[in-house]
């Protein structure tokens, strides 16, 4: 019963260390929070690495599970959108998306590609040819697992594509626009009301932003 304990505090505490200071905070503070000794930690998660996957995955699925929600429920596809952006920034999980996931939310959209200048000969005039070659994505630790950020992206997907296909959303929002939304309208503030209000503010004012306008 004790070692299940310590498990729910320190998922507890990392959930709350890490959505204040980032996933690159220190496995001593999340001990702390936890009120139990760094080993503890080190015990259930043997690394750092394996606590932010734990932690990440378990965000990753319950966005999933609230854009799913938000499917189910509204009929209506804007509101259905709205749903899931207002029930992600007010559980907290913006603070807790995972980097991966934004990262291969881009790369849904794009592929990434950078000038590289191409190496010159002695007979070759001086002039350097510029060519767009691909750029390999980074490797981002502690990341969701594929099939949790691919379940993610396919569900918020739908999401943008029905508020898109009615009208309502601008033609140029991307589902990694949306993963954005999440993250910048949840900031981490330390009195609880005002930001909640915070959140709620800027919510509005990004909402605002996605919705199309009719044209004339």
């Amino acid at each position: 019963m004790d070692a299940q304990r310590n498990l729910e505090h320190v998922l507890r505490a990392a959930r709350e260390v890490f959505g204040e200071l980032g996933y690159g905070a220190p496995m001593e503070d999340v001990a702390r929070r936890a009120r139990v000794g760094v080993g503890t930690v080190y015990r259930r998660f043997p690394s750092k690495d394996v606590l932010v996957r734990r932690i990440a995955e378990e965000e990753t699925a319950r966005l999933t599970d609230q854009a799913r929600a938000a499917l189910g429920q509204e009929n209506e596809p804007w509101s259905a959108l709205a749903r899931f952006l207002r029930t992600s920034v007010a559980s907290g999980a913006g603070r807790l998306l995972p980097p991966q996931v934004l990262r291969v939310g881009v790369e849904v959209e794009s592929d990434v590609r950078v000038p590289q200048q191409r190496q010159v000969g002695l007979a070759d005039p001086p002039q350097p040819e510029l060519r767009l070659v691909e750029q390999p994505s980074p490797v981002v630790p502690g990341g969701p697992d594929d099939a949790g950020a691919a379940a993610l992206l396919e569900v918020v997907g739908q999401l943008v594509d029905r508020a898109r296909e009615a009208g309502e959303l601008r033609p140029d929002v991307t589902v990694a626009d949306v993963l954005l939304v999440i993250a910048t309208a949840a900031p981490s503030l330390p009195d609880a009301v005002q930001q909640a209000a915070a959140s709620a503010r800027l919510l509005d004012i990004l909402l605002d932003g996605l919705r199309s306008r009719p044209a004339g």
